[in-house]
C-alpha cells in the first residue's frame, strides 16, 4: 500500500445520527465533544456533522446550534432508511473526497455495524467503545511512562501532534486502555452514549452547509426493506432520563421491580436495572445498566440494593448525583455515591417516595 500524506487530512466528522428525522442525542453529544477536541487541534479544525438521509435540511439547524462548524448533507431517497450497504458506501466516497483527520461515531446499534465497515473500506483502524478522547500528546507521553512496553523514543512533548488518543474499557472494565492510529487516516472511533456532553444550544448558530453528491444506485443495496415493525412493549430512554430508579439482586426476585417502577413513576424517571437482574430474567435488557447494558448520566441515579461491581459502576459514575440504598454498609457502592442509605430497600423507597410528596 502507497504512503499516504496525513497532512492532506483535516478537521473532525461526526457522524449525525438520525432516525425518522429526529437526531439521536449522542450525535449531538458528539458534536460537542468534536468542538472540544477541534478547538485544542487548532483555529483552522472544523467540526462536521455528517448528515445522512433523506429530506433531513431542517437537521442542519440544530448541529449549528450545538456547535457544528459545517454540514455534510447526504441525502438520496435510497437513504430514506439506514442500510448497512447503502450507507456504508456513501460514507466511504465521502471519505475518500474530503479526508477528514477525525470520524466519529455513537456506538448505537448503527453505529456499531456502521463504523468497521467503513474503517474496513478506507483502510484504517477503528477503537470501539469509548469512553474518553483527547488529542494532547503529553498526556499520552505520561500514560506510556507507567507502561514499559510502550516506546515512546520517538514523541516529542513539545511536538504539535494532533493524533487522537482514544480510551475505553478492557478486561471487564478492570482497566482502561488508551489506543492511537499513528500511521492511517481517518481516525476512527465509536463513543458510548451519555458519555459526552453535549455543548449549550446557541439558536440561531449558522454554518456552512455541503451538498454531498450522493453516487447510489438500488444495485449497490443488497437489502431490501419490506416495513418496520414497532414494538408495543414500554419504551426505555435511559440516555434521556433525568431520574433512573435503578434495581438490583438486592430486591431479591422479579417482583421486586413492581416497588422500584411505582418509585420511579413518583419521583418521574425511568427503571434502571444491574446486569444480574437482566441474567436472572427479572427484567428486560433495556433496563440494563452498566458496561454491557447502557452508559448514563442523570441528575439523579438511585441505586437500590445494588453491590456496585466494576462494570456497573462503569456505567453511571458519572451521574451528578448518586443516591446508594444497600443493607450491606460495605458494599462498593457507598464509595461513588454522594448519598448512602444503610437499610432494607423495602422500608426505605417507600419512606422516600412519601417524604418526595412533603417536598
Amino acid at each position: 500500500m502507497a504512503t499516504e500524506n496525513l497532512s492532506d487530512y483535516k478537521d473532525i466528522w461526526v457522524f449525525a445520527e438520525q432516525r425518522q428525522g429526529k437526531l439521536m442525542n449522542v450525535a449531538l453529544e458528539l458534536i460537542g465533544e468534536g468542538y472540544n477536541l477541534s478547538r485544542e487541534i487548532g483555529a483552522d479544525t472544523k467540526v462536521c456533522a455528517l448528515l445522512i438521509g433523506n429530506n433531513i435540511d431542517d437537521l442542519a439547524k440544530e448541529c449549528f446550534e450545538y456547535g457544528a462548524d459545517k454540514v455534510y448533507l447526504v441525502q438520496d431517497p435510497l437513504l430514506e432508511n439506514y442500510t448497512t450497504d447503502a450507507y456504508t458506501k456513501v460514507i466511504t466516497d465521502a471519505i475518500h473526497e474530503y479526508k477528514p483527520e477525525i470520524v466519529l461515531y455513537g456506538a448505537t446499534h448503527i453505529g456499531r455495524d456502521l463504523a468497521p465497515r467503513v474503517a474496513a473500506r478506507v483502510d484504517t483502524g477503528l477503537t470501539a467503545d469509548c469512553t474518553h478522547l483527547n488529542v494532547k500528546l503529553g498526556s499520552y507521553i505520561e500514560y506510556a511512562k507507567e507502561n514499559t512496553t510502550l516506546n515512546t523514543d520517538n514523541l516529542d512533548p513539545n511536538d504539535p501532534d494532533t493524533g487522537l488518543k482514544m480510551t475505553r474499557p478492557a478486561f471487564g472494565g478492570n482497566l482502561m486502555a488508551t489506543i492511537i492510529c499513528p500511521r492511517t487516516r481517518p481516525q476512527m472511533s465509536t463513543v458510548r452514549p451519555g458519555v459526552m456532553s453535549k455543548r449549550e444550544r446557541v439558536e440561531g448558530a449558522v454554518g456552512e452547509i455541503e451538498n454531498v453528491n450522493v453516487k447510489l444506485t438500488a444495485a449497490d443495496i443488497r437489502t431490501e426493506l419490506i416495513r418496520v415493525v414497532r414494538e408495543t412493549k414500554e419504551m426505555v430512554s435511559l440516555t434521556d432520563a433525568d431520574i433512573i430508579c435503578s434495581g438490583g439482586r438486592g430486591l431479591g426476585g422479579p417482583d421486586g421491580f413492581k416497588l422500584i417502577k411505582e418509585f420511579a413513576d413518583k419521583v418521574g424517571g425511568v427503571v434502571g436495572s444491574s446486569r444480574a437482574c437482566v441474567d436472572s430474567g427479572w427484567i428486560d435488557h433495556s433496563h440494563q445498566v452498566g458496561q454491557t447494558g447502557t452508559t448514563v448520566k442523570p441528575t439523579i441515579y438511585f441505586a437500590c440494593g445494588i453491590s456496585g461491581a466494576i462494570q456497573h459502576l462503569a456505567g453511571m459514575q458519572n451521574s451528578d448525583i448518586i443516591v446508594a440504598i444497600n443493607k450491606d454498609p460495605e458494599a462498593p457502592i457507598f464509595e461513588v455515591a454522594d448519598y448512602g442509605i444503610v437499610g432494607d430497600l423495602y422500608k426505605v423507597i417507600p419512606e422516600i417516595m412519601e417524604r418526595w410528596d412533603a417536598e
